[in-house]
């Protein structure tokens, strides 16, 4: 497993050395340290799923300082599982925290700003995460199936050239805990747009089928081919092997708990001090 876990004050995060090799402030949280209750209980970090406001702002207030990172620079995203990537900077920090946001429908953000932490939402989805070492610019995409299938981590490498100049050898990226091919069943027309999208080699990889029309999906896989084919060389990705729904006692499993959770977060930033 690449992903490495970590604590301060109660606080359990993950981190990964392709990025605290580099420098960069980032982590994803777990359900541990946080003071909400119930399904939420404790690390929840969304205003989306009925916890208490003002738990979820402690919890924020715990993980940043636990990170590494100024609570009041955060951006979230607002994902409907599209593929829709947005640049941020500082005039839009507190937007989903602290403000309104106009994020509206947004799966990815992308920034070179020092001034803002990106943040986004997952309990079985995959977490990406960018970071240019050579114009200094970072992005966190969402990709469930349906983003994974429509290739939004290589939509992640096409926006960042566009906005920063990025070009993908200089690029480091990481694929975050989510949830394993051996607990992901689907559907028969969920892998038929695999099918239509991926080679009859890659499939053979990416789905492994059961009886009734079923199907077992590498999320993790496809989302590394997805990066590999956008031009990241494979030494530049790295697979955090964690699975969100295999330790429900950890992490938060939209499949392990019937939809009964909070949300996971992933955060990135170009500022911040990195914690040890």
């Amino acid at each position: 497993m690449e992903a490495v876990k970590r604590e301060k004050n109660g606080v359990v995060y993950y981190t990964f050395p392709i990025l605290e090799q580099a420098g960069i402030v980032h982590g994803f949280s777990t359900r541990l340290g946080g003071v909400s209750e119930g399904d939420c209980a404790t690390m929840n970090l969304s205003f989306t799923r009925g916890d208490d406001p003002e738990a979820v702002q402690e919890n924020h207030r715990r993980f940043a300082g636990a990170v590494g990172y100024d609570v009041e620079k955060l951006v979230f995203s607002n994902q409907v599982h599209e593929t829709v990537i947005r640049r941020v900077d500082a005039s839009d920090c507190g937007k989903g925290i602290f403000r309104e946001s106009d994020l509206i429908g947004v799966d990815g953000l992308m920034t070179e700003d020092e001034e803002v932490v990106l943040m986004t939402f997952f309990a079985d989805c995959v977490p990406l995460f960018f970071y240019d070492r050579r114009r200094r610019a970072i992005a966190a995409v969402h990709s469930g199936w349906r983003g994974t299938v429509r290739r939004i981590g290589g939509l992640a490498v096409e926006a960042m050239g566009r906005e920063f100049g990025s070009q993908p050898e200089d690029i480091l990226s990481v694929v975050g805990p989510s949830i394993c091919q051996d607990c992901y069943e689907v559907s028969g027309d969920v892998a038929e747009a695999f099918r239509e999208e991926f080679t009859p080699e890659q499939c053979r990889e990416l789905l492994l089928e059961k009886p009734e029309d079923k199907y077992m999906l590498n999320l993790w896989r496809a989302n590394e081919i997805i990066l590999q084919e956008a031009g990241i060389p494979a030494s530049q990705i790295q697979v955090s092997g964690l699975c969100t729904c295999c330790h429900p006692e950890l992490l938060f499993s939209h499949r392990a708990s019937h939809g009964r959770r909070g949300n996971l977060a992933g955060v990135i930033t170009l500022g911040g001090k990195m914690e040890k």
